[in-house]
């Protein structure tokens, strides 16, 4: 039997990568914010950036979890189905380190562009493109990981 476990398991990281992005971001815009009040609804996208990684792992995670169906007996020691599931289980792990990677760094520049915002109002557009192109890492790991779990067919039993 195929528990759907593993394919669920990534949603998590995903969201606690999220909530350490908002962490950076936040202390920031509310340290910054003493300075220069303005600052904290125009920083906002720093924080809606780093919701959007939350988001990924959760399509992925839906997605991954769809291919996934219970198999008994010998059916499941195919060789498809071994493709299959490491298929699954990698392209979790990609999308789950990609979030990583990317909630730190979109915590990471959103925190800089909020500080540099309070600092000189002209700096923050060209801090948000540093931004955007730190959260394209995440969807980069999206479509890799889509492509990924797509090459893996369904769980079937041996013909």
């Amino acid at each position: 039997m195929v528990s759907q476990e593993p394919a669920r398991a990534w949603s998590p990281h995903s969201l606690i990568h999220t909530r350490r992005g908002i962490f950076i971001t936040g202390t920031s815009i509310l340290g910054g914010g003493v300075k220069a009040p303005r600052i904290r609804t125009k920083n906002l996208l720093s924080i809606v950036f780093c919701e959007v990684v939350a988001i990924y792992g959760v399509i992925t995670s839906i997605i991954l979890s769809s291919k996934v169906s219970a198999i008994n007996g010998d059916a499941l020691h195919s060789g498809n189905n071994y493709f299959a599931a490491f298929a699954i289980f990698w392209s979790g792990v990609l999308v789950g380190m990609c979030n990583l990677v990317c909630g730190i760094s979109v915590g990471i520049n959103g925190s800089s562009a909020a500080l540099a915002d309070a600092a000189d109002p002209s700096l923050f557009v060209k801090i948000l493109i540093i931004e955007i192109f730190s959260s394209v890492l995440g969807l980069f790991g999206l479509i890799i990981g889509l492509l990924l779990s797509s090459a893996a067919g369904d769980f079937s039993a041996i013909s």
